[in-house]
């Protein structure tokens, strides 16, 4: 029983009178939520979608992990840093990720002894 002894099926209509819909969406498996930085993955949740005044919001209920992006190292910072630093191209790009692609730490790494 629901606060005031309203039980659900009058919930429902005083939603449904002022406008307000909502929905369970049913055997959510997973859902990723996409930053720059990483990705919040969400496993099996629950999920309730809610209408009212012609905007609908999603609540979600559940354990979030997160999973930082990989960092992407561009082709033309890879031969910069090789040429500049006089390295293969190999080491280069591990020089980048260890400076989280920082080109001028990269070949100042590089550089000292």
């Amino acid at each position: 029983m629901l606060p005031g002894n309203i039980n659900p099926r009058q919930m429902k209509a005083m939603m449904k009178k002022l406008g307000m819909q909502v929905e369970p969406i049913e055997d959510v498996q997973s859902i990723v939520i996409k930053t720059p930085k990483g990705n919040w993955v969400f496993g099996p949740s629950e999920v309730t979608e809610m209408t009212m005044q012609g905007v609908t919001t999603y609540q979600i209920t559940g354990k979030p992990t997160f999973e930082e992006a990989a960092l992407e190292i561009p082709a033309e910072d890879i031969a910069m840093v090789a040429e500049q630093a006089q390295v293969p191209a190999e080491k280069a790009k591990e020089a980048l990720v260890a400076t989280n692609g920082d080109i001028a730490e990269a070949i100042v790494k590089l550089s000292s002894p």
